[in-house]
């Protein structure tokens, strides 16, 4: 909790920020499923890696019929890292409208969230599809469904938490609540996110997938620590005790008394 002076020059009590939880644990949470969601479907299928779009048919025909378990491992932890990432949305965009931010930025990064967060979701159910495929499916239905599984949870989630990152990182921006080195540098992820577009049309942009992903949860991390509970108060803002503005505010009230 916190004073300040109003107009008035009265003492006003402002109410700390409640913003949901903590930021810190829930992106740390995320961070942790999404991590796990990569090295233990890794550590099932005995180092094999799962198969990008971009490989072979018979690639992953081999790998949805030799692991089953890595697939239900994958869609396990990625399904429950949709849930903390919409939580932590949703408390992060509470945060700055809590912290005075009433512009388009936190309305963004909540558009931005949730669509990532759902894609995540339908990526993960994809990934359950393909573990329970037969070992003679036919291709073009283990390639569909393996087309879904990258596309929501590729271009698709990492475009959406571009918006994510921008909303937060410009907000933050404007209303100097992030040490400018982090908000630079989560504008320059959420550019990197929204470039991952032209996977669409080249699979040389697959490349960006990673660095958005990736970089842009490390971001997430590093924002909610930072991230205030109090708006900091601006220099301007600070009450003047010079002593010409005390001299001055003496003469009002002597004049005033006089009266």
């Amino acid at each position: 909790m916190s004073e300040d002076l109003d107009r008035g020059g009265k003492v006003k009590v402002r109410r700390p920020v409640d913003a949901g939880p903590p930021l810190p644990i829930v992106a740390s949470i995320t961070a942790a499923l999404v991590v796990a969601g990569i090295v233990v479907p890794l550590l099932a299928s005995g180092g094999q890696a799962y198969p990008s779009p971009l490989d072979g048919g018979q690639t992953l025909q081999s790998y949805v019929a030799s692991h089953p378990e890595a697939l239900q491992w994958a869609a396990l932890f990625q399904f429950a890292a949709s849930i903390p990432l919409a939580v932590l949305t949703a408390s992060m965009v509470a945060r700055l409208h809590a912290l005075g931010v009433r512009a388009a930025g936190p309305m963004i990064a909540l558009v931005g969230g949730v669509l990532a967060s759902a894609a995540m979701a339908l990526s993960a159910c994809g990934q359950w599809m393909l573990s329970r495929m037969p070992a003679d499916a036919p291709p073009p239905l283990l390639h569909a469904v393996h087309d879904l599984v990258f596309i929501t949870g590729g271009p698709w989630q990492v475009v959406a938490s571009g918006l994510l990152l921008a909303g937060v990182a410009v907000s933050a921006a404007f209303h100097r609540l992030l040490p400018r080195p982090v908000w630079i540098t989560g504008v320059a992820l959420a550019v990197v996110c929204e470039l991952a577009t032209l996977t669409l049309a080249t699979t040389t942009a697959a490349y960006l997938l990673p660095v958005g992903r990736f970089g842009g949860i490390v971001w997430l991390v590093v924002a909610a620590v930072q991230l205030p509970r109090e708006r900091p108060r601006r220099p301007d803002a600070a009450p003047n005790t010079s002593p010409a503005a005390s001299t001055t505010s003496a003469g009002k009230t002597t004049t005033g008394a006089s009266r």
